[in-house]
């Protein structure tokens, strides 16, 4: 068997015979998978195809915390490149390297429900519809994001927006404690009462703290089954149902929240008929309470024009989480960059920009997500948590995607920029990091956009 060759953090290359991996391969668990290795292949695939080309030297597939303790031993002994692989969605690339070690989490995910204690143990390779498969049997929810098949772990650490966010908060709002795995490979739990400045960090800080290989959340009762607002407008009238939405928001009930986004309905069995190819705005609202009440409270949603096609009405909980989940698949995936902005208040002339942007996306593919932000998310102090904009009443985010792979990349990632720029000066300057694209030009100017005073 060949030499197993890995990068170096010093840009060197790290060649591996079989003696020198003898003792980490009695010790594992997991498979240690090599580039000739059939199953190899389909475990670098990501969710963003901007990094299909990118090959690790080795993936390990953890199947215990031991295997990622050795594993980051292993790293750190031999000073390799290392990733880790949650669920796989880092818009920003950074579940995948070229020629370093991913240690790969997938299949560390395991659930436990804690009923009596209000908390759900979620390890690290989970994605958010295993939790919502475990807690809505039993009418609990802990906040997450808007599509399924996410990880649960950088949706997390990066903050976590989602549809409980006005209601519960953010999901870095709902940690209760972690288990990390240190970059000496030291397994130690954060929390309010253990380390509880890496505690603060994790809650926000982002991923490089060390590996999270378990979560323990906070979960509410939601559902299963919820008043929802799913209604499409025609694009053409985006900037006057843009102005009816922003003006309904303060008088609406606070625990609903609720998005805006402009696309293009894609032909799919997911999607009614009447609608497909049709350029639209979708509102979209979730009341987590009382069904009959949250109709009545979401019905201004669906009178802003008039509909193209309306899908309000009382929808599982889950499957409003995994609504969009078609629109990422693993396989033949989107190529995407993203650009997300935070503004404090959605005033006309932003409305005017992001109508233009709608109505010139370069791709169809492309959307806009417009997310209000409420009570749940500002009910944490600034201070309290590491995640960086708690004030800004909307977040957006221009989230190029396209398939075709012809060198078009400039040109769909300019859209995202121009009017990322067009918009910036009417923002808090902060960037939510889960949905920020790749960014090779200042490094640090991102980070300090997106922690601002937390820095």
């Amino acid at each position: 068997m060949a030499d197993l060759k890995i990068k170096t953090n010093s840009g060197t290359t790290a060649s591996f015979q079989e003696e020198d991996l003898a003792e980490l391969m009695m010790s594992l668990r997991g498979p240690l998978l090599r580039p000739e290795d059939a199953a190899y292949e389909p475990a670098r695939h990501v969710y963003n195809g901007m990094f299909a080309g990118r090959h690790p030297g080795a993936i390990l597939r953890a199947r215990s915390t031991a295997d990622v303790i050795d594993a980051v031993r292993f790293a750190a002994n031999h000073d390799l490149v290392v990733a880790v692989r949650g669920g796989g969605h880092s818009v920003a690339g950074n579940s995948i390297c070229d020629d370093g070690l991913i240690i790969d989490l997938t299949e560390l995910n395991g659930i436990h429900l804690d009923r009596k204690a209000g908390t759900v143990r979620v390890q690290g390779g989970a994605t958010w519809g295993d939790v919502d498969r475990e807690t809505q049997a039993f009418g609990l929810a802990t906040p997450g994001g808007v599509v399924s098949t996410t990880g649960i772990g950088g949706l997390t650490l990066n903050g976590g927006i989602g549809w409980l966010r006005n209601k519960h908060g953010l999901s870095c709002d709902n940690l209760v404690s972690a288990e990390v795995v240190t970059a000496s490979g030291e397994l130690i739990t954060a929390s309010a009462a253990e380390n509880p400045d890496l505690f603060w960090a994790l809650r926000g800080g982002g991923g490089n703290f060390g590996v999270v290989t378990s979560f323990e959340f906070k979960v509410h009762p939601v559902g299963p089954i919820v008043p929802a607002a799913l209604v499409m407008y025609p694009l053409a009238e985006a900037a006057n149902v843009l102005r009816k939405w922003r003006d309904w928001l303060p008088d609406a009930q606070e625990d609903i929240t609720s998005n805006a986004i402009p696309f293009t309905v894609p032909v799919s069995e997911h999607m009614p008929p009447p609608v497909h190819g049709q350029q639209v705005l979708i509102i979209a609202g979730v009341y987590p309470g009382d069904v009959e009440e949250g109709l009545r409270l979401i019905q201004p949603l669906r009178e802003l024009g008039t509909p193209l096609f309306d899908m309000s009405g009382p929808l599982p909980f889950r499957a409003m989480q995994s609504s969009f989940d078609f629109f990422f698949p693993l396989e033949n995936p989107l190529i995407s960059y993203w650009k997300s902005i935070y503004l404090n208040e959605l005033g006309d002339d932003a409305i005017e920009i992001l109508a233009e942007a709608a109505n010139n996306r370069t791709s169809e593919l492309s959307m806009i997500n417009i997310v209000h932000l409420g009570k749940g998310v500002r009910s944490v102090g600034a201070k309290e948590t590491a995640f960086g904009e708690r004030t800004a009443s909307f977040m957006i985010s221009l989230d190029a995607n396209w398939r075709d792979t012809t060198g078009d990349t400039a040109r769909h990632a300019a859209w995202a920029r121009s009017y990322w720029d067009r918009l910036n000066p009417l923002s808090t300057g902060g960037v939510y990091l889960n949905f920020v694209g790749a960014e090779d030009k200042d490094a640090d100017k991102l980070v300090r956009s997106a922690f601002g005073a937390q820095l």
